[in-house]
């Protein structure tokens, strides 16, 4: 059974793990060799490490470009969020850490809950393809939205006063009030982002063992040990 999970999860001798760069919180650093860092990287190569087999981190820039590339030969698993829309072309594991979505408005807005944003009318400025955006694309149906190219390009936009409203993770957004009073966060989140590892479809045996490890991950302290190491531990939640 391990060969064949070996075979299936490394077919070049090595995992590919396709690590997504824009994801300021689960890559937090690079090493002192250049190599991204954080709770993701560790994560894969522990993965690696309990197979038996080498963990070669490829940087990309977003999650969409990681989703293009599923099936294609390029990465082994791909450390991104579930969504239904990914799941067409990738199998996720269980989560392994979840990150909130808030949206922020500016203090004079009367905008004050979730419900009040999905509205026609209403325009939202976010990050393009992100776990949220695809969360909201399905579910706040009204709004118009000013999708850009990065987590920055969206907080430049709405500093500059385009949109009513910004969708980003929570973290983000408590550093952005932290400098500009006159914002206010809405509460409650309207998605918590449940970030995970994806595997190429079909492997239902090399599906159960990555969710084993998850598992043991979680109950171990591994992740939460991860956490602290990065100094994000304030920032993420573990899965309930």
């Amino acid at each position: 059974m391990r060969d064949k999970i070996k075979a299936n999860l490394a077919p070049h001798g090595k995992i590919r793990a396709a690590i997504n760069m824009s994801n300021f919180l689960l890559v937090s650093g690079r090493t002192s060799s250049g190599q991204p860092d954080g709770l993701s990287p560790d994560v894969a190569k522990e993965i690696a490490r309990r197979l038996g087999v080498p963990c070669e981190l490829v940087p990309f820039d977003g999650p969409g470009l990681i989703a293009d590339t599923a099936g294609r030969d390029i990465w082994d698993i791909g450390n991104i969020a579930e969504e239904p829309e990914r799941c067409e072309a990738i199998d996720f594991s269980e989560p392994y850490i979840q990150i909130d979505a808030n949206f922020m408005t500016r203090e004079d807005s009367e905008l004050n809950k979730n419900a009040d944003v999905n509205q026609p009318g209403v325009g939202i400025v976010l990050y393009d393809r992100s776990a949220y955006d695809l969360w909201l694309k399905n579910n706040f149906t009204l709004p118009t939205y000013l999708r850009l190219g990065s987590i920055s390009e969206s907080v430049t936009a709405f500093e500059e006063g385009q949109g009513d409203v910004l969708a980003c993770l929570k973290p983000k957004l408590m550093e952005m009030r932290e400098d500009q009073t006159d914002y206010k966060i809405i509460e409650p989140p309207f998605t918590a982002i449940r970030q995970a590892i994806g595997l190429n479809k079909g492997h239902s045996d090399v599906l159960s063992f990555v969710n084993e490890i998850i598992a043991d991950l979680l109950a171990n302290g591994f992740v939460a040990d991860s956490l602290k190491r990065h100094g994000i531990v304030d920032k993420l939640s573990l899965p309930s």
